[in-house]
């Protein structure tokens, strides 16, 4: 156990580093080692689901690497070895599922989609690792076919060699999803069916929840009204936390979309940060970048809280083991 003078220091240390983004984290080797279908669905489906595609923990590696840096795709391989690689999560025959935010009819720069050339990066990684089948998809808010396009993600992914979907109605299943407010729900078939799944949003302001980081990014899985979501959102969003636990989580905060979230569109409301921070621990991740960014604790994020007394991790960013690094 740190003492709580320590803990309160690594804290504050890592808070600054994604607020001083841009003017230099120091030493390169700084580095605190610091974890609308209404069908009842059929019940076997519920019971076959597979619920976590997390990998074994590994006491030796970090929980969470902070990177900055010019290049986004170095600094997605980075972050990734610094985790100890890709073979550590996606192995030989693996089907991948690659999760990025394609939410909305928006080009890179407006920052309310992942950045394209980090979703083509980590596609290469998973072929490099020896996958099998490499899939990106999501579920769009405005219409697919100009998401994906517009955001330049399907360009990007289908280069790196990326089977790219669009969200299909027929490929929509009805499943338990046996949280406390989402019960019976249409999941998007190629989620079912992974044998990894990362995860890659992008980190934006959200006019409900003040951030809207990794465990919102899950919305992406689902068809039907989610709108309808929004009258209980902290609650959803740790019913589809519990539901997918993912292999890998990396959020894109290259660009980002500090107010009039989450679909922005102006460019004055896009910060470069230059900035990607990734990691095994999902919860953690959501409250580091939320506080880095916009100050917000889990006071203001009751999911987090809720998330950690459902037992999907701590929200104690802190008590991580992080890797901190500058690329030249």
């Amino acid at each position: 156990m740190l003492p709580e003078s320590d803990t309160l220091d690594r804290r504050q240390a890592l808070i600054r580093l994604l607020r001083l983004a841009g003017t230099g984290l120091g030493a390169a080797g700084l580095g605190f080692w610091l974890s609308e279908r209404s069908s009842r669905p059929q019940p076997a489906l519920a019971m076959n689901v597979q619920r976590s595609h997390t990998v074994a923990a590994d006491p030796t590696l970090p929980d969470m690497a902070i990177l900055q840096g010019d290049d986004p795709e170095q600094l997605t391989r980075q972050a990734i070895d610094e985790l100890g690689g890709m073979r550590r999560f996606i192995g030989r025959g693996d089907v991948v599922l690659v999760k990025p935010n394609i939410g909305w009819d928006r080009t890179p720069e407006q920052a309310a989609n992942t950045n394209p050339a980090v979703v083509a990066e980590v596609v290469r990684q998973c072929w490099n690792a020896g996958a099998r089948r490499v899939i990106v998809t999501d579920v769009s808010c405005n219409d697919p076919r100009r998401c994906f396009q517009r955001s330049g993600i399907a360009a990007a992914a289908q280069r790196a060699g990326a089977e790219v979907i669009l969200p299909d109605p027929a490929q929509f299943q009805d499943v338990d999803l046996q949280g406390e407010v989402l019960r019976n729900w249409p999941v998007f078939g190629p989620f079912l069916n992974a044998d990894k799944i990362i995860n890659l949003p992008i980190a934006k302001h959200h006019s409900l929840t003040g951030a809207t980081l990794g465990m919102k990014n899950w919305y992406g899985i689902l068809g039907g009204p989610r709108h309808q979501l929004h009258q209980k959102i902290h609650e959803s969003l740790v019913d589809l936390a519990a539901f997918i636990r993912p292999t890998l989580t990396i959020i894109d905060c290259y660009r980002v979309l500090i107010r009039n979230g989450p679909t922005g569109g102006n460019l004055e409301d896009v910060v470069l940060k230059k900035s990607l921070v990734a990691g095994t621990a999902p919860v953690a991740l959501d409250a580091y970048v939320a506080k880095a960014f916009w100050n917000l604790d889990v006071s203001s994020l009751p999911y987090l809280q809720m998330a950690a007394d459902r037992g999907l991790g701590t929200y104690e960013f802190e008590k991580l083991r992080t890797r901190v690094k500058k690329l030249a």
